[in-house]
C-alpha cells in the first residue's frame, strides 16, 4: 500500500474509533443534559476547561514526541533505544499526571471561586481529578503503540474509556441525583476518572500480550542506549511548540468561562448566569465538536506523511496538501451549515426534555454552528504545518485568534441585547482568523497554487444545495410525520443528497481515489452506477 494509502488508512482507523465514541458521547451528554438541566451542566462544565488545560499541558505534545522518537529508532532496528525511550516518558508522564492530579484536586476551592461560579462545582472539579493521573499514563502506550504505526490499540483503547466513562458515569448520575445536582455533576465527571482507568488497564494488557512479539527476536541494532537526560531533552524539544499550540484552545475556555460569567453580572443577569453559560458550553458547544474527532484523526496521519513527502517527493506532497484543505472543506462546511440551518430541530430531536431552553440554544448554535468549518480547516492545516517542520506556527495563529476572542466576548457580552451570543460570535471570529493564518503560512511555505474554485468554491456550493434541501425537506415531512422523525428523515435525505452532489459536482476528483485504499474499485463502481 503506498504511503498515501496508508495515511489514508490510518485516519480512518483512528476516524471510525472518533466516530464511535461521539455516538457513545452523545449517548451519555443527551440523558445527561436531560437529567442534570442547564444548572447541573455548568456545574460540570466548570471543571472541563482547566481539567483541559492540565489534560493538554500533560498529553497533547509528548505521546506525538514518543511516536516520532519510536519510528525513528524502528527504522534503525534500535530497539534498545525504543525500550528506553518508552520507560523514560512513562516515568516522565506519570510524574506530570500526577502534578496535575494534585493541581486540580487541591485546588478545585481556589479555582471555583476565581470564575464566580457555584461552590457546588467543586464537587466536579474534584471527581475528576484523577483522570489527569489515569490518562497521562495511558498517553505514554499510544504514542508508542502510533510510533510501530499498530494504530488499532490506539482506537480500541479510546473506545474502551468512552464505553466507562458513559456508562459508569451515567449510573452514578442516575444514584446520586436525588442528593443533590451538585454531588450528580461530580458523579457524571468522576466517569472520566473511571474511563481513564479503563484504558489504561486495557492498554497494559495489550502491551504485556504484545511485547515478546514485538522485541523477541528482532535485530537489535549495535548502537548505544542515550541517556535519560539525553530522552527527556528529545522529547521536551518535539514536544513543547505542539503542547503550546494545544493549550490555547483550553486557556480559551478558560477566559470565556472567567468572561462570561463576570460580564452577563455587570448587565444585570445575576440568577440566569449558570444557566446561559451551561447552554453554550453544555448544550451548544457538544454539537459543534463532532466533526472536530475526524479532522483530528486526519491531522494525526498528516503529521509524519508531509514530513516523508516533503523530502523524497515534493509534487505528491503538494497534492496532498491540496486534498488535506479539500478534505477539511468537505467535513467542515456541511457541518456548518446543518448545524446553522437546523438549529432548532437538532435540538429538538436530542433534547426533547429541555423544552423550554431549546430556543435558548438554538440561537446560540446558529452562530456557533459558523465555526465548525474554521475549526476543521484550522486543524487539519495544523497536521501540514507541523509536517512541513513549522509546528510553532499554528500555536501562534490561535493565540491571535484568542486575543481576538477575548477583546470581541468582553465587548459583545457586555451588551444586553447580544449577552451570551457574544461567546458564541467572539469564538467563530478565533477560529476564522486562526485558519485564515494558517492557510496563509501553508501557501507561503509549501509553494502550492491556490484553487479556489476547487478548493473553497465547490465545497461551499453543494453543501449549501444540501442545506436547503434539508430544510425544505424538514418543513414538507412535518405535514406528515412527528416533528422529531421529519428531523431524522431530512437528515438522512441531506446526507445521501451530498454524498451525490460531491461526485456529479466533481468536488471529489480522479486524483482523490489515489489516496484512498480500494479507490480504483470505487471509482469503477461509481462510474457504473452513473
Amino acid at each position: 500500500m503506498s504511503n498515501n494509502k496508508t495515511f489514508i488508512k490510518g485516519a480512518a482507523i483512528l476516524g471510525g474509533a472518533g466516530i464511535i465514541i461521539k455516538i457513545l458521547g452523545a449517548i451519555f451528554r443527551i440523558p445527561l443534559g436531560n437529567l442534570l438541566g442547564d444548572e447541573g451542566m455548568s456545574y460540570y462544565q466548570t471543571a472541563y476547561p482547566m481539567y483541559l488545560l492540565l489534560i493538554t499541558i500533560s498529553t497533547a505534545g509528548l505521546p506525538t514526541a514518543i511516536a516520532k522518537m519510536i519510528s525513528e529508532r524502528k527504522a534503525q532496528a534500535d530497539y534498545h533505544n525504543i525500550r528506553k525511550i518508552f520507560k523514560t516518558a512513562f516515568y516522565l508522564m506519570t510524574f506530570l499526571g500526577f502534578i496535575s492530579f494534585v493541581i486540580l484536586y487541591f485546588g478545585a476551592e481556589f479555582l471555583v471561586a476565581l470564575v464566580k461560579n457555584d461552590p457546588e462545582s467543586v464537587y466536579a472539579m474534584k471527581a475528576m481529578a484523577p483522570a489527569l493521573l489515569f490518562v497521562s499514563m495511558m498517553s505514554v502506550f499510544r504514542g508508542f503503540f502510533q510510533g510501530l504505526q499498530d494504530l488499532k490499540p490506539y482506537a480500541i483503547s479510546q473506545i474502551v474509556e468512552q464505553f466507562f466513562r458513559v456508562i459508569l458515569g451515567l449510573g452514578l448520575v442516575l444514584v446520586l441525583i436525588n442528593t443533590s445536582i451538585g454531588y450528580a455533576a461530580a458523579g457524571a465527571t468522576f466517569g472520566a476518572a473511571i474511563g481513564g482507568l479503563g484504558g489504561l488497564i486495557f492498554m497494559i494488557i495489550y502491551y504485556l500480550r504484545s511485547r515478546e512479539n514485538i522485541f523477541d527476536g528482532e535485530a537489535f541494532a549495535d548502537v548505544p542506549v542515550d541517556s535519560t537526560r539525553t530522552v527527556v531533552k528529545n522529547l521536551l524539544l518535539i514536544s513543547i511548540p505542539i503542547t503550546l499550540g494545544a493549550a490555547v484552545i483550553p486557556i480559551m475556555n478558560i477566559i470565556d468561562l472567567s468572561i462570561v460569567m463576570r460580564r452577563l453580572h455587570s448587565i444585570g443577569i445575576i440568577e440566569e448566569a449558570n444557566n446561559l453559560y451551561g447552554q453554550l458550553t453544555g448544550y451548544a458547544n457538544a454539537l459543534i465538536n463532532l466533526p472536530a474527532v475526524i479532522n483530528v484523526a486526519f491531522q494525526i496521519s498528516l503529521v509524519p506523511e508531509i514530513s516523508t513527502l516533503r523530502i523524497i517527493d515534493r509534487v505528491q506532497m503538494k497534492k496532498t496538501i491540496k486534498a488535506s484543505i479539500r478534505i477539511a472543506m468537505i467535513i467542515g462546511m456541511p457541518a456548518s451549515i446543518g448545524l446553522v440551518f437546523m438549529s432548532h430541530e437538532i435540538m429538538t430531536l436530542l433534547y426533547p426534555a429541555q423544552i423550554e431552553i431549546i430556543d435558548s440554544v438554538a440561537r446560540i448554535l446558529r452562530i456557533l454552528g459558523w465555526g465548525v468549518v474554521f475549526l476543521s480547516i484550522f486543524q487539519i492545516t495544523t497536521g501540514i504545518l507541523q509536517g512541513l517542520d513549522r509546528q510553532d506556527l499554528p500555536a501562534k495563529n490561535l493565540f491571535v485568534g484568542a486575543i481576538v476572542k477575548i477583546v470581541l466576548s468582553y465587548i459583545l457580552i457586555g451588551i444586553p441585547s447580544i449577552n451570551i451570543l457574544g461567546a458564541a460570535i467572539s469564538t467563530v471570529a478565533a477560529y476564522s482568523i486562526a485558519a485564515a493564518l494558517n492557510l496563509k503560512a501553508i501557501f507561503k511555505f509549501s509553494g502550492i497554487h491556490i484553487e479556489v474554485k476547487k478548493m473553497f468554491l465547490k465545497p461551499i456550493g453543494v453543501a449549501l444545495i444540501m442545506g436547503v434541501l434539508v430544510k425544505g425537506s424538514s418543513i414538507g415531512l412535518n405535514f406528515i410525520l412527528p416533528y422529531r422523525l421529519a428531523t431524522v428523515v431530512a437528515i438522512l435525505i441531506g446526507v445521501v443528497t451530498y454524498v451525490i452532489l460531491l461526485f456529479t459536482m466533481k468536488v471529489i476528483d480522479e486524483e482523490d481515489f489515489d489516496l484512498i485504499p480500494y479507490g480504483e474499485k470505487l471509482h469503477k463502481l461509481i462510474n457504473k452506477v452513473s
